[in-house]
């Protein structure tokens, strides 16, 4: 692991690092922010997967989670989107290639080789975090934006007992029922929908997986929310399987950072309680 860079803010470290990736084949960049604390003092993790067109930098530079993150005491961990670099492939859309993985293992060539972004976000970067930072991997909590939503949720459903938590804002609930979805699944997996279930929150939650409660926050403003988002999907399956959701439609916001930093703190206070 190399460190690209360091910055004192709110009584802890923002660090940027990079590694060499043996999932993807690829250099990895990744943020950590983690607070001042007692020598020995092993702090819990929460990790943050950002949307489509993204990288570790939007929510570093704009979530505004410092603070609140220094006085709850938790590391917060920002993977990147996807692989990149020379050698990987791309799509000319935004909805797909370098800044959209969708964060699935792909199946289908060109993707194959480099977009193993499951495997990298469930396995490989957490045994780096645990070797290289004072984090208990013991209590660790899940959120993401959009598509790093739809991350969050099917990392936690697929992986039941490892997170404490699991939030979202204004995530992509079922890639199976959406336009985003139909084109990267498709693209990554291949034409077979059975085999996209994994991948799908309300697929997952239909097939039997389970999380202690779910927080997410979406704006009523959101200009994907009809077509691409479709939270009312997650509603049901939650009510058809008793998990606890709480839904909290935000009147007048949009998709932007002006509203995931605007409940930033509140997710965070949400799994500080958890963990």
């Amino acid at each position: 692991m190399e460190t690209v860079s360091t910055n004192r803010s709110y009584a802890g470290t923002q660090g940027v690092y990079s590694h060499a990736s043996s999932e993807t084949g690829t250099g990895m960049t990744f943020a950590v922010y983690v607070p001042d604390h007692p020598e020995g003092a092993k702090l819990p993790v929460v990790w943050y997967l950002s949307g489509l067109t993204c990288t570790h930098a939007n929510v570093m530079e704009k979530g505004e989670y410092r603070r609140a993150a220094s006085e709850l005491g938790l590391i917060i961990v920002a993977p990147d989107t996807s692989p990149r670099g020379e050698g990987v492939p791309d799509d000319s859309g935004y909805d797909m290639g370098q800044g959209a993985s969708f964060y699935v293992d792909a199946t289908e060539a060109p993707w194959s080789d480099h977009f193993r972004m499951r495997s990298y976000i469930e396995r490989e970067l957490p045994d780096l975090i645990a070797a290289q930072f004072p984090a208990d991997m013991e209590r660790q909590a899940i959120f993401g934006h959009s598509m790093g939503g739809h991350g969050a949720l099917t990392i936690a459903l697929r992986n039941p007992g490892r997170f404490k938590s699991v939030s979202a804002f204004a995530p992509v609930v079922s890639p199976l029922n959406c336009l985003w979805g139909e084109k990267a699944l498709s693209g990554y997996i291949g034409g077979d929908k059975s085999a996209w279930r994994q991948y799908d929150a309300c697929a997952l939650i239909e097939d039997g997986a389970r999380v202690a409660d779910i927080l997410v926050d979406q704006g009523t403003s959101d200009n994907f929310l009809d077509e691409q988002l479709k939270p009312h999907l997650l509603a049901e399956a939650c009510a058809k399987a008793d998990i606890p959701l709480t839904l909290n439609m935000r009147q007048g916001y949009d998709h932007s950072y002006y509203f995931i930093s605007t409940f930033m703190e509140d997710h965070l206070r949400w799994h500080a309680q958890r963990l």
